[in-house]
């Protein structure tokens, strides 16, 4: 057995990352100052907004969004189920009810066919009594599972017809791209395609500040009210205040403490830059991964369209479990004890105890995030994976396969 331990990530920090954080501790300004400025200036036109807001994670810029966009209580929101708890948390964070959609078996992404049935379900009193029939439901939050988007224009049209606003989950989409056939232009995740796009730069996301997020909008008064609102509700930020502006504040709104560092902004910054290449490493990896592991016939493999940039956050395989001996959890088990560190993205909303015994869900309400979350396993992939790392992951990934086949 090798002694070789491939994590699951590992962040891709260099020297100049180091030397960043560094100078802005060195300058005094430790909080949200000039490198949060800047920051949000340089990702607006990485994604081709007119407003970003640099915060301390894409929760902050979620709820922002939502809050923003006047969620009241009692209204209803379509979730996927197939998603990470802030998703869906923030809805609740304003009183309202997440609807939650089932996923596309493809993708993972919402399936829009079933956000309309979930509608209907939902007027005819077919759903959880917890949820009230009577309901209005205002908007949508699409995910862009693992880095790669969704048919944006299908989002819109659909959003449309039903009177939503959108506001999308990118955490894990930065920087990707869609276009809706081979000689249309591409449009970046970002790029007006949703009232406010929300990014993550957590520690394993595609680019990092440790802990931090950004919240974009093309729209004036949105990106006027989530900035006040991230800072206190005051009528002007710290930054404002500090660096020649009016001392003088008014408290506004019962705002949130959701503001990003300068320390943090200054490793995104530097990130941001080497932003194309990271992602570029991470696509060689997948298309790596996909030609290494094609002939397994235990696995499927995550789709790479080509009317898309895979942003390749996440590299999501799909057991073929009536074609194993075992589940998903004892193969990650012996991925572990060969030292392979993998993940699952993930267990959808309604298979966790707050939305069944809080809301009434039910593994039948959603059947394909429920068949198809069983099945997941996220293998390591990131910028900087060595070559050893990586023929490690694949050549035990095919040992574990082959010896649990049926």
């Amino acid at each position: 057995m090798s002694d070789l331990k491939v994590p699951y990530f590992r962040p891709p920090i260099v020297d100049a990352d180091v030397e960043a954080v560094a100078a802005a501790v060195r300058s005094g300004w430790l909080t949200s100052g000039p490198q949060a400025k800047r920051f949000e200036t340089e990702f607006a036109a990485a994604v081709g907004a007119k407003h970003a807001l640099a915060v301390n994670s894409c929760t902050a810029a979620l709820h922002l969004a939502v809050e923003a966009l006047d969620l009241r209580p009692g209204q209803a929101v379509l979730v996927p189920t197939m998603t990470f708890a802030a998703t869906a948390e923030v809805v609740r964070y304003q009183g309202a009810h997440p609807l939650l959609v089932d996923c596309d078996p493809v993708t993972s992404h919402m399936d829009l066919a079933d956000a309309e049935r979930k509608i209907e379900a939902l007027r005819a009193g077919k759903l959880p009594a917890s949820l009230p029939a009577d309901a209005p439901v205002v908007g949508i939050t699409p995910v862009h599972v693992a880095g790669l988007m969704m048919d944006v224009d299908r989002v819109k049209r659909f959003a449309a017809a039903h009177g939503l606003w959108t506001v999308e989950d990118s955490a894990h989409s930065f920087p990707a791209a869609w276009r809706p056939g081979p000689d249309a232009p591409w449009t970046r995740c970002g790029e007006n395609t949703s009232k406010i796009g929300c990014f993550s730069f957590y520690a394993n996301k595609t680019i990092t500040t440790g802990e931090g997020g950004m919240a974009v909008t093309d729209d004036d008064a949105l990106a006027g009210r989530m900035r006040v609102m991230s800072l206190h509700g005051l009528s002007h930020d710290a930054w404002g205040r500090y660096a020649g502006g009016p001392w003088d504040y008014r408290i506004v709104a019962p705002g949130f403490k959701y503001n990003l560092t300068d320390m943090a902004a200054a490793l995104g910054l530097t990130q941001l830059g080497r932003a194309e290449a990271l992602r570029a490493e991470r696509d060689a990896l997948a298309m790596r991964y996909r030609a290494a592991l094609a002939d397994v016939d235990e696995l499927e493999l995550p789709p790479a369209p080509p009317d898309r940039v895979h942003a390749w956050h996440l590299f999501p395989i799909r057991l073929r479990l009536d074609r194993l001996k075992v589940g998903r959890n004892q193969v990650m088990e012996d991925l572990k004890q060969c030292g392979v560190g993998t993940s699952v993205h993930w267990r959808p909303l309604h298979l966790h105890p707050y939305y069944q015994e809080g809301f009434g869900w039910r593994p039948e309400h959603l059947p394909a995030a429920t068949a198809i979350w069983e099945r997941l396993i996220s293998l390591p992939i990131f910028p900087g994976m060595r070559e050893d790392e990586f023929d490690h992951v694949v050549r035990t990934l095919r040992a574990v396969c082959a010896r649990h086949a049926r």
